[in-house]
């Protein structure tokens, strides 16, 4: 069993922290609820009273590399949508990077995991935040399908991501840009 970190942080940082960690080590699969409870310093009652399954521990994920996605400098006023964008979806990738290894575990592990079913909802959540950002309205169900056309093309990406392993992730960023340019007027760009 993994040994308990030092408590700092707060504690829902420390639980995604742990779940990566865990998952780069030996394993979304073979991660327990436990073992990344003791990662995170806490205790199995105190995960269950912040996040309640596996699949909230990868909407918990989620919301953390939106935050870093959101949190960077903001984009030029004159600025396209599409390049603003590109710039959060890049941001959102280069702060992956060192957490490539994990990522690939959860996702190949998720497949066929109804747990990730709740991830997949939140990926959806965090597109609008992305298309939110770059200044792309995202209400009602013209809404709903601009998430879903940028959820797909992500996905696309981060598969390209997962093997891209260059320095500066030319590969993901000529993808992103590819797959930006063929949605670009479904999301009204």
């Amino acid at each position: 069993m993994p040994r308990r970190q030092a408590a700092s942080g707060d504690a829902e940082s420390r639980l995604v922290e742990a779940a990566l960690r865990l998952a780069d080590h030996q394993g979304w699969r073979r991660t327990r609820l436990t073992d990344i409870a003791n990662e995170a310093g806490l205790s199995l009652a105190e995960l269950h009273a912040r996040l309640r399954s596996r699949g909230a521990i990868l909407s918990a994920c989620l919301r953390h590399f939106d935050q870093i996605a959101l949190s960077g400098p903001s984009a030029a006023k004159n600025e396209k949508p599409k390049d603003r964008l590109f710039d959060l979806l890049m941001r959102r990738f280069d702060a992956l990077k060192r957490h490539r290894k994990a990522v690939r575990s959860m996702a190949w592990d998720s497949i066929g995991d109804p747990a990730a079913l709740l991830a997949l909802k939140r990926l959806l959540i965090s597109m609008g935040w992305m298309l939110e950002a770059a200044g792309v309205p995202t209400a009602g169900v013209s809404g709903l399908v601009k998430r879903r056309i940028l959820a797909l093309a992500y996905l696309s990406v981060l598969v390209v991501f997962l093997r891209d392993e260059s320095q500066d992730l030319s590969k993901t960023m000529a993808a992103l840009d590819r797959r930006l340019t063929l949605i670009e007027p479904f999301l009204g760009l």
